[in-house]
C-alpha cells in the first residue's frame, strides 16, 4: 500500500487528483487558467466540492478558453447563474469573466501566462520538506506577492491563500509530505526552497 498525504482521505476522486495532478508542474496556459478558475471558485468551499463540479465548470466555461470567456456578457452570466453543475455565485462567475480579460492582457504583455506566473518562483518548483501536513502554510510571501500583482492587474478571487493553493496545484511548490510516494516523483527535477 502506497503512503500518501492524508488530505485525500478515502475518496477515489480525491486520491486520483492527489496521485496524478497535485504538485505536477504545469506550463500550459489553458491549464493554468483552469486552475485559476477552480481555485477562485473554491473560496469558502472544500476542494473536493470543486473537483466534483470540474466537468461542469469545463463545459460551462468553454473548456476554460479565456478568449471565449472574456466575451461573456450579462445574458451568459444569467444563464450560468442557473447552471447547477457549477458554483452559482454571481461574484465568482463574474470574476471568471474579468479574470479571462486580465489573463489575455498578461499573455499579450509576457507572450504567455506561463512566463508571467512562474516568475514568482524564479521559474522553478520550490520543493518543501514537510513531515506533517499541519506544517504546510496557508499562504507564503510568494503567494502574497503573486496575489498583490494579480490584483493590480485586475484579477479577482486571488487572495494569498487562493494563490498558494494555485501554486501547490500547479507544481510551483511541492507540498507533498516527505513520506508521500509522490514527494520524489513530482520532485525529481526540482530545487529546494530556502
Amino acid at each position: 500500500m502506497k503512503h500518501r498525504c492524508k488530505w485525500p482521505g478515502s475518496d477515489p476522486l480525491y486520491i486520483k487528483y492527489h496521485d496524478t495532478e497535485w504538485g505536477v508542474p504545469v506550463h500550459d496556459d489553458r491549464i493554468l487558467f483552469e486552475f485559476l478558475v477552480l481555485e477562485g471558485a473554491q473560496a469558502g468551499l472544500s476542494w473536493i466540492t470543486i473537483l466534483k463540479k470540474r466537468a461542469g465548470f469545463k463545459k460551462a466555461f468553454a473548456g476554460f478558453n479565456p478568449v471565449i470567456i472574456a466575451k461573456y456578457g450579462q445574458n451568459k452570466i444569467a444563464e450560468l447563474m442557473n447552471n447547477k453543475s457549477i458554483i452559482r455565485n454571481r461574484l465568482k462567475i463574474e470574476s471568471v469573466v474579468q479574470n479571462a480579460k486580465a489573463f489575455l492582457d498578461i499573455q499579450k504583455e509576457f507572450n504567455s501566462f506561463n512566463t508571467y506566473i512562474w516568475r514568482f518562483t524564479d521559474g522553478k518548483t520550490k520543493k518543501n520538506s514537510w513531515t506533517h501536513e499541519n506544517q504546510i502554510p496557508a499562504a507564503t510571501e510568494g503567494s502574497l506577492s503573486m496575489s498583490r500583482d494579480l490584483k493590480k492587474r485586475g484579477f479577482n478571487f486571488v487572495g494569498p491563500t487562493i494563490c498558494y493553493a494555485f501554486m501547490q496545484a500547479t507544481g510551483m511548490v511541492n507540498d507533498h509530505i516527505v513520506d508521500c510516494f509522490r514527494y520524489n516523483e513530482v520532485g525529481a527535477t526540482l530545487v529546494v526552497a530556502r
